[in-house]
């Protein structure tokens, strides 16, 4: 099995969570027997190499026959890339964290799956839960990387704010450099144009060298912030983040949710993650995780429909249509886009004497379907045609308890 993820370069502080996922879940399945009864044998490809060498290294894995799934890729530019690779050379392909909403935007693949959320239902919920906390925002300014994840994600952020609430007015839009070594230009801008909001998707090494730099000159008491991939860096950060900043997870992976707190499956692997790394799990090691279960249970689906034979690439294709499956933190559903729908987490941070960093607190989970775009429908176009009172009809911070 083919594993990609970043475990070099800056992005590596949002890669390796991934890989330390994989090989812990990894590591059990085979202790337990492995997926029936064969045991995995994961082959890890690091995506700081860049895209011709993660494509040139997919090309090389799937030549090999014993190589049956990949797990494909962090960054959403490797698995717009990978993707018609994987359809060309019939590899079955799960996209562990692929956010990009183009995936399947336009074009149709059979062997590509998306095993988590997209940028669209991940961006629409910090809209969402800006707008229930601080109903009378009236300006906002964004500061995300400048590469489609981030174009994107300030591009459903203000279509969002526009359809629920079109008063708000954008006072500034930042987009440094993806691996920027400095915000102090962007700090300085953010805090003369003194916003009632700050939105950011700045992640891995970017998120928290800009909270490191942000956080001396207060601009996290200035107005609120919203993290939308703030709960990866809470450990990292410490205290430099005061209490009230709102902090996604993108999905529905946070170690401390109610899901996670029920399921003994995952306690355990959140202890083994802990003894053996020496923290907490963050979500993109869920986001691993929960791929690797969901495809460990589309095998076991194809087994049974095989009468116990080993599963083809095309049998395992066939079992991954349509699977709904129970995950570390929730449920995974595979749409019959092969896109996945999963549940959104958002909270803030609040302060627990029983960590030296703050937590997520007053948290809401958003059902997938309430803010994940039908399949085949314009996404943006479906965001315009959200109306304010929506927000009657979704859950409350602090519900999620």
């Amino acid at each position: 099995m083919g594993i990609f993820t970043f475990t070099s370069g800056p992005a590596a502080a949002y890669g390796m969570p991934g890989r330390n996922a994989a090989e812990l879940v990894l590591e059990k399945i085979n202790a337990q027997g492995g997926i029936g009864g064969v045991k995995v044998k994961p082959i890890y490809v690091d995506e700081g190499q860049g895209t011709d060498g993660v494509v040139a290294e997919f090309r090389r894995l799937a030549a090999d026959t014993n190589n049956q799934a990949m797990i494909a890729a962090l960054s959403s530019g490797n698995c717009l890339a990978l993707a018609p690779v994987a359809e060309q050379l019939k590899m079955p392909t799960f996209m562990w964290n692929c956010d990009t909403h183009q995936l399947f935007l336009k074009d149709k693949y059979q062997y590509v799956y998306r095993t988590n959320s997209s940028t669209v239902p991940e961006f629409i919920a910090s809209v969402l839960y800006l707008l229930s906390v601080n109903p009378n925002v009236k300006t906002a300014a964004i500061i995300n990387p400048d590469y489609a994840f981030g174009r994107d994600a300030g591009l459903i952020f203000k279509e969002t704010l526009k359809a629920l609430k079109p008063d708000v007015e954008i006072v500034a839009e930042l987009y440094p450099k993806l691996g920027s070594p400095s915000f102090n230009t962007e700090i300085s801008r953010l805090s003369a144009a003194q916003p009632d909001v700050i939105f950011s998707n700045l992640w891995g090494a970017d998120l928290e060298n800009f909270v490191r730099q942000a956080a001396p000159r207060q601009l996290f008491s200035r107005g609120k912030v919203i993290l939308a991939l703030g709960e990866s860096v809470l450990q990292r950060v410490g205290t430099l983040l005061p209490e009230g900043v709102i902090v996604g997870v993108i999905g529905d992976g946070w170690w401390k949710s109610p899901h996670a707190q029920a399921n003994a499956l995952t306690r355990d692997f959140v202890e083994s993650y802990r003894k053996r790394y020496n923290e907490y799990p963050v979500f993109p090691s869920f986001k691993m995780a929960n791929t690797l279960y969901a495809v460990k249970a589309i095998y076991e689906k194809a087994l049974a429909t095989n009468k116990d034979r080993w599963p083809t690439r095309e049998d395992l294709i066939a079992a991954a249509g349509n699977l709904k499956t129970e995950t570390l933190t929730g449920t995974l559903e595979l749409r019959p886009d092969h896109d996945g729908l999963v549940d959104q987490i958002v909270g803030v941070t609040v302060k627990d004497p029983a960590y030296p960093f703050p937590i997520m607190g007053q948290m809401v989970r958003y059902p997938a379907r309430a803010v994940t775009p039908p399949a085949g429908i314009d996404p943006i176009a479906w965001i315009a045609k959200l109306k304010p009172d929506v927000l009657a009809t979704l859950p409350k911070p602090g519900s999620y308890k």
